[in-house]
This record gives structure tokens, sequence and C-alpha cells, in this order.
């Protein structure tokens, strides 16, 4: 059962990581206990980059995660950027003693017990949806909350007033993973592997991906019938309805039809590609389950636009065209981005973080290109499955952004294109695949797109 905040008010409670959601759940503590003192577990590093030296009711503890170490405390909080499976052992020796640790997440859904919530996950697709599904029931004359792992912690919207209609929640698999709620609906989009580092395996994250479609989570489960590992594996789900099936709302190639009506043709909007197709058949999906037509509010997808670093051109110099793909952080993802683009005169940048995701269906399926430009960490494994298929796309690994769009002009005609879609997280150069769009953008003699999401909020 979700918590509520009143439920800490007489108790030891620390917030575990300063990200942006543990930074949202220390806001709120101090803002609904104003004279509490709180814990702060964080790293020695963490620590030294803050100070709390304006507020002498934190306690920052720097001692390495251990039993001892959460055992001071009756709950904490943890921020979802933080595995547990490194510390589970800890975990549970605490929790004999009493400690109970929890999600902002949950805390959100403990003061939202009855909203109509829709919550959206994937592998790929989900911020885009998320922000589809919220355009098009704000076109309802709905009032909408679009937050999650979007760019909003639920924590920072816990009280609106006045409240929301509905609210649209992008969910990562690290926040389902500990899941504690009941949201009226849980729309899964796609699934393929992904945050191994964080989840240790392909049967765990698949496993936390898909935590809200548990019998008496949601009340409703929206699956993409086209993915048959998802498929299968919600096979035994009952409370679902699907998108992409004939009968259904479904993507045929750049278009969405409903059953054998056509009533999208992508060619007519901003977005790109036979995915975002299915992204707007899940949210036609989803607004379809709260009750609402979804035809008559279609017009608003004409002003839709992109979300940053999905494949967003940046603009075109000495006859090169430059799209930013930043958030593409598995294979797939960039196998899609170029499916949506379509073109052989085309040079992709891959290559960041090293989540231990293999690379062999990548080079299995990729079409002619005129070039891959590979860097960052996982650069070798990368180049060791273009050797093992020999391959025949010229290849030329580099160390830097920098390197690599001089890279890609060099292997381009005029009227080419240089794409960045790097099929890997960024965390071996950059903070977030936002900064690493932005490299790419300076890099090609381009300002910085701005990185702000429209729709964010409550409104």
């Amino acid at each position: 059962m979700a918590l509520h905040l009143d439920s800490l008010r007489l108790r030891k409670v620390a917030v575990w990581g300063y990200g942006a959601e543990g930074q949202a759940a220390l806001r709120l503590l101090r803002a609904y206990f104003p004279n509490k003192k709180f814990g702060l577990i964080l790293d020695a590093d963490e620590a030294a980059r803050w100070d709390f030296g304006d507020d002498p009711m934190i306690e920052v503890v720097t001692d390495p995660p251990s039993a001892g170490t959460f055992g001071q405390f009756q709950y904490i909080i943890k921020s979802p950027g933080i595995s547990p499976y490194p510390y589970r052992k800890a975990m549970e020796w605490a929790g004999f003693r009493g400690t109970r640790f929890i999600s902002g997440t949950s805390l959100w859904f403990g003061h939202h017990p009855r909203d109509k919530t829709a919550v959206i996950t994937g592998t790929k697709g989900k911020s885009t949806t998320s922000a589809l599904t919220a355009a098009l029931l704000r076109a309802s004359g709905a009032r909408v909350g679009l937050a999650g792992n979007i760019g909003l912690p639920l924590l920072d919207v816990i009280a609106v007033d006045p409240p929301a209609d509905y609210w649209v929640i992008e969910l990562s698999s690290y926040q389902a993973a500990d899941f504690v709620g009941h949201p009226a609906i849980f729309a899964v989009l796609n699934l393929s592997p992904e945050h191994l580092d964080w989840h240790g395996d392909v049967e765990t994250y698949y496993n936390d991906k898909l935590r809200l479609a548990a019998p008496g989570v949601a009340d409703l489960v929206i699956a993409n019938a086209g993915d048959t590992t998802l498929m299968s594996r919600l096979a035994g789900i009952e409370h679902k309805t699907v998108f992409n099936h004939r009968g259904f709302w479904h993507a045929r190639g750049a278009t969405v039809w409903y059953d054998d009506v056509c009533v999208v043709d992508l060619a007519q909007t901003a977005l790109r590609g036979e995915h975002n197709a299915g992204n707007v058949a899940a949210a036609l999906t989803i607004v379809e389950s709260f009750g609402i037509d979804p035809r008559p509010l279609l017009p608003a997808l004409a002003s839709f636009q992109p979300l940053p670093h999905r494949l967003t051109s940046i603009g075109s110099r000495d006859g090169i065209e430059y799209i930013d793909d930043s958030i593409a952080t598995t294979p797939a993802a960039t196998l899609a981005a170029i499916r949506a683009l379509n073109r052989s005169d085309l040079v992709v940048i891959v290559g960041g973080f090293d989540r231990g995701v293999d690379w062999a269906s990548f080079v299995a399926s990729v079409p002619k290109l005129n070039g891959l430009v590979v860097t960052g960490q996982n650069a070798g494994r990368i180049l060791t499955a273009l050797s093992a298929a020999n391959l025949s796309v010229p290849t030329v690994q580099v160390a830097d952004m920098e390197s690599a769009v001089a890279a890609a002009q060099s292997m381009l005609p005029s009227g080419g294109v240089a794409l960045l879609s790097p099929g890997a997280p960024s965390f071996d150069q950059y903070p977030n695949y936002a900064a690493r769009g932005r490299a790419f953008a300076v890099a090609a003699g381009f300002e910085p797109i701005d990185d702000r999401i429209a729709g964010i909020g409550v409104f």
C-alpha cells in the first residue's frame, strides 16, 4: 500500500541519493515538516559537491551503505538512480530491524490513490507518448498533469490547486522496480534489453519493467501487440487491451489506423518515422481508455512538436543536415531512427556508456549507410560485433564528439545527413543525453537547441 506523508511525522527519515528525485524529496520533506531533522545518505564525493550549511536539521551520512547505516532510520526514500541490487543483503538486514525503503513515486501515489492516472513506460518512446497523451487530453478541455521521468519529479507536484483531471506519468524501469500504488492505466510500449548495469540481467530488467502489470496494481494494462517479447510476458494478464493490432488503433508504416480506416498520416505532422506512428496509436488508445473519443482531438497532432534530442534536425551547413537523436540509448532505438530517415546517404554516430548490451541484432539489421562513426566506452563491443558480421559499412573509431562530427563530414556527400543516434547512454562522457545532444550541435557549428519539453507541468 502506498504511503502518505503523515506516516513520516513521528519517524526518523532519510533520503538516499541527491539527484533530481532526491532533491525533490528533500524539498517536499522540508516544506511539509519545517522543523524536522532528516538524514541524507550520500557517498563522500557526492556530499562534497553540496553545501547544506543553511539547514542545520540535515544530517549528512557518508558511511558506506550497510545494515548499520540504514538501520539508523525508520523510513528511507531511495532515489531511483540507485540500484538496490548491490545492497540487497544490507537492505534486507535493515528491514529486519524495522527500516522501510520507499520511493518518491510511491509517496505521490499515497496522496493520489483515486486520481485518473496513466503510467507510461517502455524501452523507447515513453517520453514522446506521454507528451502526446497529455496534449490530446488537454485538447479535450481537461486539466492535465504531465510529470515523472519526463523531467518533473512527481514530488514537486504532489499538491496542486486546482487538482488535475488526469495525470500522465512517465515511469522508468528504475521507478517501476520499487513501485507501490494503484494507477488507472499502465501502458507498456515495447520491451528490449536496456539498463543491464542497474538491473543486473535481462530477466530482472523485464520483471522490474513490468511490475505494474501484476494483478491488483493497475486497473487496465495497455500493451503493444506488435512486440512479441512484451506480449509473451503479458500472456496471462486478463485486464489488458492492446494497440498495434488490426481492429484497434495501430500503425501501418508512417500512418495510424483504426480497424480499416486511416486516421493519421505523419506526413501532416512534425513527427518522423514508423515508431512515432506507434507512439500516436498508443496515445490514442490511452485517451480512449479514459472514456474519451480521441477522433475529435486529432487536430492537436498537427501542432505537436517532437521532443528535444529525438530525431530533431538542428540545421544544415555546407550541404550536410545534422539530426540529433541523442535520446537513443539502445541499439533498437538507433535502428528505428535509421529506418525513420530511410536514406542511404547517411552517417550515424554511435557509442557511449557500456551497459553490456549486445549489438549483434543491430549489425544484423542495419541497412546500407555511408558510414558509421564509433565512439565511447562501448566502442570495442560495437566494433567486435561489426567485425564478426563482416559488415561492409565504412567504419571509423574516434575519441570525442568533435572528432565524430569531423569524421561524419568527411564520409558524407553534399546533401547527406549526419545523425547522432548513439544506441547507448551518455554517462561515459556526459551527465545526460541532453548534454550529449548539445555537444553535437556545438561540434557541428550550431547553437545548442532548447532542451525544455513543452507540456510538462499541470495545466
